[in-house]
């Protein structure tokens, strides 16, 4: 019997549970500061583990309020909106936590010998804090956020096809795996806004 879209779908976390997920980051521990500003990259842009790991301090443009990603499968960077508070986790964490060192990348570990945090890492961060906060979902690394970013994005009106381009997909085929959505249901908006998504 063939497998129904829906029945193949790994879900994430209800929105409500990643936003308690992200103010449980809230504190000033630097581990807190610094988890906070990845855990919104995660959630808010949909970012891939890589894209996180990999994110260098030239990729966020201030004066812009941009933030570029490098999408390897499209040879490009694409380029988002820096939402005000994402802007000001990063800011924080770069202030007040992150270790002075030549390092390019954003994200370091937070005792010497300094360096990039890894995708082991990367999932352990988002997987220990879901569990402690009793989160359920399928999924329990950052991917559970991407699918949980698409599905914020579908609950509120955008079409598959904007959803794609935030998550940056290729193909709008890709992105049907991300949303458990009533695909006749779906209207076109005229405006991606990022601002309401937190």
């Amino acid at each position: 019997m063939a497998c129904t879209l829906t029945e193949a779908l790994p879900v994430g976390p209800h929105w409500a549970d990643v936003q308690r997920l992200i103010t449980s980051a809230s504190g000033n521990r630097p581990r807190d500061i610094r988890d906070r500003s990845i855990l919104m990259l995660f959630a808010i842009y949909g970012f891939r583990t890589g894209e996180v790991a990999g994110l260098r301090l030239e990729q966020v443009n201030w004066e812009r309020e941009i933030i570029a990603v490098m999408r390897p499968k499209q040879r490009r960077a694409q380029e988002y909106p820096l939402v005000h508070s994402v802007g000001e986790a990063i800011l924080r964490y770069l202030q007040h936590v992150r270790p002075r060192c030549a390092r390019r990348e954003i994200f370091l570990t937070l005792k010497a010998p300094f360096r990039p945090l890894s995708p082991g890492a990367l999932y352990h961060l988002v997987s220990s804090r879901l569990r402690a906060l009793g989160i359920e979902s399928i999924r329990h690394g950052p991917h559970s956020l991407r699918h949980a970013c698409a599905g914020h994005l579908v609950a509120e009106r955008f079409s598959l096809k904007e959803v794609g381009d935030h998550l940056g997909h290729r193909s709008a085929y890709a992105t049907r795996t991300y949303a458990k959505v009533d695909l006749v249901g779906l209207r076109e908006v005229g405006n991606f806004d990022l601002r309401g998504l937190l």
